[in-house]
Formats: C-alpha cells, structure tokens, sequence
C-alpha cells in the first residue's frame, strides 16, 4: 500500500539524550530525521547498515574510522557497514541519516 506521509505529523522520539527523531521505514531502508540538541554526542559505535548523512543545518563534529570532521548544512557522508563512528552537535542540527538495511529499533 502506498502512503502519503508528512514528516512533521510523524511521532518524534528521544533515542538517546539531545537526538529526537522522526522515522520512515520502507521494506529495506530508513530514513531519520534528527533533530539533535547543541553538545549532545552520540559515542564511538558500528552497525550492519550502510549510512548515508546530510547536515540540513548546524554544525556537526563528526569522526568516522578515527578520522574527525566538521560538518556543515549541505554536507553529506556514505559511512560503509561495521565503520567505527561518533559525533557531537556542535550548534542544535538537523540532519538526516538514510540506513540499509532498516533499522529494526526505529520502527
């Protein structure tokens, strides 16, 4: 079934302190978009899924394979699967991450 969908009518949840996010889950992708508190941080971690980032505004420090990185509204990343990453908002951002396959824990 296809459906219309508005991202601002989607319920937002706090995955983790500072990161709200709205989910959209196909048959095998995810789409998030964050909205991420200034100094919040996400810590050094991996998945299976590939992830793909775009900055929509604010400034995020971001570090992936030990390589750090500040990122600016416009920038984008493609972080291969099982990549060690980690990031902090350095300003509020939002931004969204596309991830294959889906995230099981975002539906």
């Amino acid at each position: 079934m296809i459906k219309k969908l508005n991202i601002k009518n989607l319920e937002q949840r706090e995955i983790m302190p500072g990161f709200h996010g709205r989910f959209v889950n196909g048959e095998n992708i995810t789409w998030a978009f964050w909205e991420i508190e200034k100094g919040s941080s996400i810590p050094d971690h991996n998945h299976i899924h590939e992830q793909i980032m775009h900055v929509l505004s604010g400034d995020f420090s971001f570090t992936i394979n030990g390589i750090p990185s500040i990122f600016t509204k416009g920038d984008t990343i493609v972080i291969p699967s099982n990549t060690p990453h980690r990031g902090t908002a350095l300003t509020d951002c939002k931004i969204m991450d596309v991830f294959s396959p889906k995230r099981e824990e975002y539906i």
